[in-house]
């Protein structure tokens, strides 16, 4: 009976241990030297981690123990042999040394035969460690009955131990007796309980990131393209509702650095678009690019337009564009009777970056779109002065010979600049583009008379695919200026297309054949033409030169089939 009694008393110690032990495990799991302790170790700088984190809980586990008859009962075999389970076999080694060095340093006649079984206990983590990963499971490594299956064995291991190396035999076999169950019990639910709490910080973190991810996923699928249309009243109120419907914040706002452009929640009725901003936390954010976060407590937080407002906590998150420059800011608002959570925090400066970059988008989508309305203003300059003046030269000449002639040249002139100074869609339908180079070469016809002939083979079923505007007008120039009007026979302008895998082909083809490629050289006209198609559908379209000298040049103008409008 008195040994039962003793039995019990030193679970209880042990147990009361463990739970020290279980308590530090605990606090250490809210710091980052526990990251590498949630998976399997493989890297070197967290097999470190690992072995100084388990070399300490061996260490604490012998402090931590009660002595019996000159040796001490203990919990170190939870740190040996989860640095071996965890870290593997060298990991498990030098844990095991180390808590084995420490205990022989403590004395004590089962002194030596502690060591070794400490050592031991890391080796049969590590063994067991690298057995399954051989196995491709090492997903076991982490489960908590593994642990407690693996550190009863070593438990066990040391009892056999001590029994061997320490001395007296007598003395050494009653310590045994007395501390077998004891230890075995507590070292085993102790390892299976650190296990188990890896498995729960392991599994939160994971819950965390799947709700960060899935509400980031919901905002950035509802928002797309929201901004893009324009950083104003109208859609920031829209994109205020979308994110504070999907973060279930109090209220949300959005500003620029003057005003408020758009606010929705708690406070609707006092937060107006349109007002200037007043809140010193918004203008500190702004003026030192910072996150502000006014929590009520640390941060003291007092709305700026009423004091009846319910509003008890808020984060201010600069939005930031080009060169890291604010422009803006979102702020997230939680009421007096709520707590403001870790999620929306983090899940606030992510939404800052996807609005951030969607205004960013926006602008560079309203740079290209200016710069395709310089590019056909620019190809309208270039076309119009020594076109109009060669037109009207030979419109001066036809009136004198054929008024009638003159009449409908002057209705294709009419025809082509109504067309050339109105064209400032992004697309237009090859039907379009055919009826514009149709006006100009009949201007040409009457120009070059018997020495021009032109040939327009395009299927009808291909007139209503789309293509960027003034893509064929400026080729046909380039054909007939540095190509027919060079030579002294008559020439040929052919004009084809074809359909092919989606792919719509255009070719323009001269006669002349005196094409000279020159790098980056091929007019102005060309080469606008093919830079807008590449910016719009990629480096795969645009323009390619076939030539063969003194027989043809031919352009071919190449752009995707079933293209939308949209901007070029």
């Amino acid at each position: 009976m008195f040994e039962e009694i003793n039995h019990l008393a030193l679970i209880g110690d042990l147990m009361q241990q463990m739970c020290v032990y279980l308590v530090v495990a605990y606090l250490l799991s809210k710091t980052p030297l526990f990251a590498p302790l949630m998976q399997v170790t493989v890297r070197l700088p967290d097999k470190l981690v690992c072995y100084v984190v388990f070399s300490g809980f061996c260490i604490m586990g012998t402090y931590l123990g009660f002595k019996i008859e000159g040796a001490i009962a203990n919990t170190r075999a939870i740190g040996a042999v989860l640095g071996g389970l965890l870290g593997g076999p060298v990991v498990g080694l030098a844990v095991g040394l180390t808590g084995g060095m420490h205990r022989y340093s403590m004395g004590g006649f089962s002194a030596t035969a502690c060591a070794v079984s400490t050592v031991t206990e890391g080796l049969i983590g590590g063994a067991l460690h690298l057995y399954l990963l051989r196995r491709h499971q090492a997903d076991r490594l982490l489960n908590p009955m593994i642990a407690f299956g693996t550190t009863l064995v070593a438990e066990l291991a040391q009892m056999t131990i001590i029994l061997l190396l320490a001395k007296p035999y007598d003395q050494a076999a009653r310590l045994v007796a007395q501390i077998t169950l004891p230890m075995v019990l507590t070292n085993s639910f102790g390892a299976a309980l650190f296990m188990r709490l890896i498995l729960d910080r392991r599994e939160t973190l994971e819950k965390y990131s799947i709700a960060f991810s899935a509400k980031a996923l919901r905002i950035a699928e509802r928002s797309v393209g929201i901004l893009m249309q324009g950083f104003n009243e109208k859609n920031c109120t829209r994109l205020a509702t979308i994110i504070q419907e999907e973060t279930g914040v109090g209220a949300v706002a959005i500003t620029d650095c003057e005003k408020l452009l758009g606010f929705v929640g708690v406070g609707s009725d006092h937060h107006l678009s349109g007002t200037l901003i007043s809140s010193p936390h918004t203008l500190y954010a702004i003026a030192h690019n910072e996150v502000v976060y006014a929590d009520g407590a640390n941060v003291p937080y007092c709305c700026s337009v009423s004091k009846d407002c319910k509003l008890g906590s808020c984060m201010v998150i600069p939005l930031r564009g080009e060169a890291n420059r604010v422009f803006g800011t979102i702020k997230l608002y939680e009421p007096k009777s709520k707590f403001f959570s870790s999620l929306n925090r983090t899940l606030g400066e992510g939404i800052a970056r996807l609005l951030s970059n969607q205004v960013l988008a926006g602008k560079i989508e309203e740079q290209k779109r200016l710069l395709v309305q310089a590019e056909i203003k620019l190809l309208q300059a270039q076309i119009n002065p020594h076109f109009l003046f060669n037109a009207l030269n030979t419109l001066a000449a036809v009136i004198r010979r054929d008024p009638e002639a003159a009449r409908q040249l002057v209705l294709y002139l009419s025809t082509f600049f109504r067309k050339s100074l109105k064209r400032t869609d992004n697309d237009v339908t090859l039907a379009e583009e055919v009826e514009h180079v149709n006006a100009y070469l009949c201007i040409e016809l009457a120009r070059f008379a018997e020495h021009l002939q032109v040939e327009i083979a395009i299927p009808e079923d291909l007139l209503s695919l789309r293509l960027p505007a003034f893509s064929l007008q400026p080729i046909v120039e380039n054909a007939i200026k540095h190509g027919i009007s060079q030579l002294l026979e008559p020439g040929k302008i052919s004009l084809s297309a074809q359909q092919q895998d989606g792919l719509l082909t255009v070719n323009v083809e001269d006669s002349a054949g005196l094409y000279q490629p020159k790098p980056d050289s091929d007019g102005l006209g060309m080469n606008l033409v093919d830079r807008r198609i590449k910016l719009r559908y990629g480096d795969a379209f645009g323009l390619q030169v076939t030539f063969e000298r003194d027989r043809f040049t031919r352009v071919a103008i190449s752009v995707p089939v079933n293209e939308g409008p949209g901007p070029c």
